[in-house]
């Protein structure tokens, strides 16, 4: 037992002195991260050092690396904002699988093999790394951009489409161990049966088990319910033979409107950053350059070709969904390797002999290698084609001089643009920064000057001129960013008024807990407009119908400020908005008869 003990923290002292050395090495050098985890792991693994010689079994755990990342993005995406992305998931998700899974069988076909492992070979490998796509994407915080959101929704497809792709498996060979012919659909059929599990159980049960949690005010029960949570659905997916990745990503859906969903986040995020870093490196250990060392042409040309593949499947979607150009590089180089979820496919249909071994150990290795590639070509996109079409993103700390103008504004959205118009009509000098490149590649053709960067960043903030400027005016898409740049503004330039776009009520109420008074809520005076413009065509006289809408703002205003005090009490907050629902119905009522009455008595005159 204490040899064990003392072997796992020799591997753990390994793979941590690894990374520590080679990932600043890498970023120093311009490689990014994910190629300095991918080349520690090269290092001590097998081929290298061979220091740690036992990959697969650390590439399973390191595994639950993507596993939190895909949890935590999906506490980022709720499930409305997910079903307004389902035409680029179902649209260009699905013609990427369906376009290169063709591309690629038909190359296999061509190479002789059967129209089964040719099949098996372009499914596996039509996937991307759910791993490498997205850390790289949050390492340059580009998940918000048009090519963000499309390559994060093909992502999405593919783990799904995982789900058909096991299901057809057993249809394609002799398995040594189920002969029962129906096997792919009782397959299929039970993983819709794990994934509806999933969501019922995500929508009724865990909520009130986080809230009895919560109420024993113990950090680190809450944090190893937190894991618990996680690895539990992943294993119950891999149970069914389905991605972990999905059904992790399904449970962050399902808590992103959750109350706890912040502390859910701060508690796993250390874990997922280890375990995603852990993964690159087992990646890195698993390469077999045996194979490459025997059959170095082969596995040379298949990688090149697997890559060339998909590119040109990506750039074809790239240009027919209207990808900026600036970011069509980086979408198609960014998705066109291989994904860790080959591995599985291929282990998978080997046990079913829909894939002969010695081909699978060959797809496997092109698969790894085709990982190391896009590092490399993704510094190609950024050194010499992005600067050839990209408007320059440049940053105002090394760009220009500090700003003193009396007002900042972060965001230069639908909402933050009409509030710079109406200044800048007024001839008031606004400082704008904007992290979106899409939206400053189109409005610094109207000639404003709008500069990139991140407002989260205290050092941006002082040369924005937060310390000479009046008004600091919140105007960004990102709610939890924007509420802990207020807290940094407040602890750092106390002098500066805050004015922020509200997304809701429940953001208001984020906002008036950090003291900030003065807000707006995006849509309600022009829903308010329109309903009295409802009213107008329905027959009420236009002076009646202000007063209408008038006596609803002040009533909603009242309400706001009475739901505030008790918002976090779900019984009390319906009870209320039932009562104030009673009440104004009653106002406007009476308010209506004597508006009639005080008619008929001019009338009379």
């Amino acid at each position: 037992m204490a040899a064990e003990g003392s072997t796992f923290l020799f591997d753990a002292v390994i793979y941590l002195g690894a990374a520590v050395v080679a990932v600043p090495m890498a970023k120093k050098f311009g490689l990014g991260s994910v190629l300095g985890y991918l080349i520690a792991g090269v290092i001590i693994g097998p081929w290298g050092l061979r220091i740690v010689t036992d990959t697969q079994s650390i590439l399973h755990f390191a595994e639950f690396g993507v596993v939190l990342l895909l949890f935590l993005i999906g506490l980022e995406l709720n499930p409305k904002r997910l079903w307004e992305m389902r035409k680029p998931i179902l649209g260009l998700g699905g013609m990427q699988v369906l376009g290169t899974t063709v591309l690629l069988t038909g190359v296999g076909l061509l190479f002789g093999l059967s129209w089964q492992v040719a099949l098996v070979a372009g499914m596996g490998l039509s996937l991307s790394s759910t791993a490498i796509v997205l850390q790289t994407m949050t390492e340059r915080n580009l998940l918000s951009t048009r090519a963000g959101n499309n390559g994060f929704s093909i992502l999405l497809f593919q783990d799904i489409a995982v789900i058909p792709m096991l299901a057809v498996i057993p249809l394609l060979g002799i398995s040594t161990e189920v002969t029962n012919d129906n096997a792919g659909w009782v397959s299929a059929l039970t993983a819709f049966g794990a994934i509806a599990l999933v969501i019922v159980a995500g929508r009724y049960l865990m909520r009130p088990i986080l809230r009895i949690i919560a109420k024993s005010n113990s950090r680190e029960v809450f944090t190893a319910f937190s894991l618990f949570l996680v690895i539990g659905i992943s294993l119950a997916m891999q149970a069914v033979e389905l991605s972990m990745a999905l059904g992790s990503f399904l449970a962050g859906v399902l808590l992103a409107d959750s109350e706890y969903r912040h502390q859910l986040e701060s508690d796993i995020e250390p874990f997922k950053g280890l375990l995603l870093g852990l993964f690159f490196i087992a990646v890195g250990m698993s390469i077999d350059f045996g194979l490459l060392i025997s059959k170095p042409f082969m596995i040379i040309g298949l990688t090149i070709g697997l890559v060339l593949i998909k590119m040109i499947v990506l750039i074809l979607l790239a240009r027919r969904f209207e990808i900026p150009v600036s970011q069509q590089g980086f979408f198609t180089f960014v998705l066109s390797q291989g994904g860790e979820f080959a591995f599985v496919l291929f282990g998978i249909a080997t046990g079913f002999s829909a894939m002969p071994q010695e081909i699978a150990d060959i797809l496997i290795v092109v698969v790894a290698f085709s990982m190391l590639t896009t590092p490399l070509l993704l510094i190609l996109n950024e050194k010499l084609i992005e600067p050839r079409f990209a408007v320059p993103k440049k940053t105002m700390e090394e760009n220009i001089e500090p700003q003193e103008n009396p007002v900042v504004i972060a965001g230069f959205g639908r909402f933050g643009q009409i509030v710079a118009r109406l200044l800048h009509a007024n001839k008031i000098g606004t400082t704008i920064i904007e992290q979106n490149p899409d939206h400053i590649e189109r409005v610094r053709k109207f000639g404003f000057k709008v500069f990139y960067g991140d407002v989260s960043r205290l050092d941006l903030l002082h040369s924005a001129g937060l310390e000479q400027a009046k008004v600091f005016i919140m105007a960004t898409d990102d709610r939890e960013s924007g509420l802990e740049t207020i807290q940094l503004i407040q602890e750092h330039f106390p002098h500066v008024k805050i004015l922020a776009r509200a997304w809701d009520l429940i953001h208001v109420y984020q906002l008036k807990d950090l003291n900030v008074e003065g807000f707006q809520r995006e849509t309600f005076d022009s829903a308010l407009k329109l309903g009295t413009d409802v009213l107008s065509t329905l027959g009420f006289e236009k002076h009646r119908a202000h007063r209408a809408a008038q006596k609803y703002r002040a009533y909603d205003l009242a309400l706001m400020e009475k739901l505030y005090h008790v918002h976090q009490e779900e019984d009390q907050v319906i009870s209320l908005t039932q009562q104030s629902r009673e009440e104004i119905e009653r106002v406007l009522e009476e308010d209506d008869h004597s508006f009639k009455s005080s008619d008929d008595h001019k009338s009379v005159w």
